[in-house]
């Protein structure tokens, strides 16, 4: 028969404690109800109410342990013998029907015309340059007027006027370099005659090229003088023509250009004696 006593304390935990000793067991082996929670009254002036509960002693079921009898397991006889079974599937062949199967035929591959190239023209081609500018240059807050030379056969020059262009030209050119890139890119993308388009800042790419000119002069002569090969900074392909192109009538030094793009430069040698 259980166990069943009640206990008080001033918590609940404090009641379960005493019914823990008192009964000798721990405090999982105890069902615990609560009677009654601690509470003070008016304001703990009158006292305060204990903590009650009742705690049963749960019964433990020992386990019943049920034998079974073994159990024998009976092997079936092979009846033949895995040889003969595969003899038989040898000698069974199922006989399925033979499927036709029609041929697939692979649709003929769409051949593309091509469209001829549109004839070029220059007009448009010029209007289709400035939009592309005024963009540009509408997208970073510059008022420029562009003054477009016609150079023949060398396409046309748009000469760029304004205030405060410097940050179109960058170091040596290289940020008008990449405009003018991007520019004729654009405008000649479906045109297999492409028309070549040169930017220039008031009159930029005419004073590079007199300060060029005057430094391919004083290079030479440095080669000369020292017996020693010289090398430039890194240019671009119009500015090292310039060089190659002043240097190209004085017998006494000869240039080459070596580095891969866009750190290609010039080097300036004397010419040995006996060579030219």
């Amino acid at each position: 028969m259980a166990k069943v006593i009640e206990k008080t304390g001033k918590t609940i935990d404090e009641a379960i404690q005493a019914a823990v000793a008192e009964l000798g067991v721990s405090e999982s082996d105890l069902e615990v109800e609560i009677l009654q929670t601690p509470a003070r009254k008016f304001f703990g002036l009158l006292g305060e109410t204990p903590a009650k509960i009742r705690a049963t002693v749960k019964e433990i079921v020992p386990p019943v342990k049920v034998s079974e009898p073994a159990r024998q397991v009976e092997v079936p006889a092979v009846k033949e013998s895995v040889a003969e079974t595969v003899e038989e599937i040898v000698e069974e062949p199922v006989n399925e029907p033979v499927k036709e199967f029609e041929p697939v035929l692979e649709p003929s591959p769409v051949v593309e015309e091509k469209s001829e190239p549109e004839p070029v023209d220059r007009d448009k081609a010029v209007e289709s340059a400035k939009k592309f500018l005024q963009d540009v240059f509408s997208a970073m807050g510059m008022e420029i007027e562009i003054e477009v030379i016609d150079a023949a056969e060398d396409g046309f020059i748009f000469n760029l006027i304004g205030k405060n262009l410097g940050v179109l030209i960058g170091r040596r050119g290289q940020s008008l370099d990449a405009l003018q890139y991007l520019l004729n890119l654009a405008v000649n993308r479906k045109s297999e005659d492409k028309i070549h388009f040169t930017l220039d800042v008031e009159n930029y790419r005419h004073r590079r090229e007199v300060a060029l000119t005057k430094l391919a002069k004083g290079v030479a002569d440095r080669a000369i003088k020292t017996r020693k090969d010289v090398r430039l900074e890194a240019m671009n392909r119009h500015e090292r023509k310039i060089i190659h192109t002043v240097l190209q009538e004085n017998d006494r030094v000869e240039t080459h250009s070596a580095g891969e793009e866009p750190y290609r430069y010039v080097i300036v040698s004397p010419v040995k004696r006996g060579r030219r």
